[in-house]
Parts: C-alpha cells; structure tokens; sequence
C-alpha cells in the first residue's frame, strides 16, 4: 500500500523527497498518473509514496522577476493560457497550453508535469525551447537550474535526481517579439502532437532582426532550429524565405535522426507547419 503526502510547505515536501529517495512520486494534477495507475492495476512499480504538491505557494505563482518570468511547477495549463503577462510576452505558450487535451485536463494538468513526464509531444515544450526555457529544480542540498533543451536525455530520460522536486520554470520576457505556435495531430479536438512548431521572431520594418524556431517531435530531443534561424535573420520577409527556411529545418531533421521509413511523411509536414508558423507570426492567414 502506497503512502500519501501533501505537505504545506517546500521545506516539508524536500525533506520528504530526501526521505524516500527514489520511491516518492512527486505530483499535482496527476493526468498523466492516473493513466500509468490504471494501466498498471493500481501501483506503479518502485513507487511506495506519492507527494502532492498541490499546497505548495511557490509552485502555484506566476509573477514578473525581473526581466523574465517565473511559473510555478503546479500551475495549471488554464491559468497558462488565461494569464494576462504570459499573454503579453510569451503569447505561444498561451496558445500551447490552450491546445492541451479536454477542458479538464487543462483544469488539472500543470506546466511542470508536462515538462516533465519526458514525453516530446508535450505541448508547451517546443515553445519553452524557443524562449530557451529554465526549469528550477530544488532539493534538500540546494537549487539547480537546468535548461529545458538539456532537462530531457533521450528516450524519457530525464536530468531530474531522485531526491529533486520542479519548482518552478522561467522563460525570458521577449519585448516587441510576435508570438505563433502550431501543431498537428490525428484529429482537430482533443490531439496529441504528432508535429509542432513554436516561433518567436522580431523585425524590424520588413526586416528579421531576431527569431527563434522550434519544431517538436522531430528530433530525439527538444532543439531550436539554428540553421533556419540564421538563413532569416538580417533577411527581408518574404514568402520565399520562408519556405527556405521550411527546407532548413526539414534538413535539420534528417541531419539529426537520419533518413526513416517516415521521412517522406515528416519532411513536406515540417516544412509546412514552419511556413505557417512564421506566416501566423506576421499575422498573414495560414
């Protein structure tokens, strides 16, 4: 028989993790949990404790630090997605948030148990990796901030130590950028990426200044496209250009996992969600 906690405060819930190193289960919406509950008759193999983490303030904030801002772990995607200062100045997460699941699985699942259940179909990541995403593990030893594009080691493998709990995720504020994030999936309602990609560019005039690519569920683990982001920038906008740019990540792709029975799919998709994705950012019908 499992125990159960649900701790008051960050201290309890890291001192509780540091007691059952490696056997606790740290959780807060459970969406993805329940599944593995049910799939596995009730108890989840190595697992004997399961910690709550719905309590916890600092896990349930969002709030301007500075020249970024900080999301609790525990925060769901509706709160994502109704935020008004995520909304200003990270505006894809908002859509990526929005496009999770039912209306109940966006009222219960958070942002940290996306990010972390290893899975490159979670929706919000692709968008965390173009904003270059920081995720604040804490334990009893102290604070530890990784990278999003670093957290995930292959094949849900993840740099989170047994003993370390998510607090928290922090994305740069990104001013006078626009903001587009598309995904594609097996049906309208309800999908789980098969493809996404998240943009966040800057121009000046006609002109990019700035952008950021990331397309998810394409390579073995999350990664901005570098290539297509350096044949934009400095480039007058045209629709030319971003097919070019389409073709840069297509070959990104191939670079990175190889030619697969799949590529002759994936190859024209990715290079037709980024055109729409950069058409989508300049406000130009998909």
């Amino acid at each position: 028989m499992s125990t159960y906690y649900r701790p008051d405060t960050l201290e309890q819930a890291l001192a509780l993790m540091n007691e059952h190193t490696g056997v606790i289960k740290p959780y807060a919406g459970g969406t993805d949990l329940m599944v593995h509950l049910r799939e596995q008759g009730g108890h989840l193999s190595g697992v004997d404790a399961f910690l709550d983490v719905t309590r916890l303030p600092e896990l349930r904030m969002i709030q301007e630090a500075g020249d970024h801002i900080r999301i609790g772990a525990a925060v769901t995607h509706t709160e994502v997605a109704d935020s008004p200062l995520i909304g200003q100045y990270a505006a894809a997460l908002c859509e990526a948030s929005a496009s999770v699941g039912s209306t109940q699985i966006r009222n219960a699942g958070t942002i940290g148990g996306n990010v972390c259940n290893g899975s490159l179909a979670a929706d919000t990541l692709s968008v965390l990796t173009a904003l270059s995403a920081v995720v604040e593990l804490q334990s009893v030893d102290g604070v530890r901030e990784v990278e999003v594009s670093n957290l995930y080691l292959g094949r849900g493998k993840m740099d989170i130590r047994p003993n370390e709990l998510v607090v928290a995720i922090t994305i740069p504020i990104l001013r006078d950028y626009r903001f587009s994030f598309i995904k594609l999936g097996r049906r309208k309602a309800l999908a789980i990426s098969r493809m996404n990609v998240a943009v966040a560019m800057k121009v000046d005039g006609d002109v990019v200044e700035d952008v950021r690519i990331a397309p998810g569920c394409v390579f073995s683990k999350p990664e901005r496209a570098f290539g297509a982001e350096t044949l934009l920038r400095g480039k007058v906008l045209s629709e030319e250009l971003f097919e070019e740019a389409g073709k840069a990540v297509s070959a990104q792709m191939i670079e990175r996992t190889g030619v697969r029975w799949s590529t002759e799919y994936k190859q024209p998709v990715i290079e037709a969600l980024t055109v729409r994705a950069l058409r989508m950012t300049m406000g130009s019908a998909v």
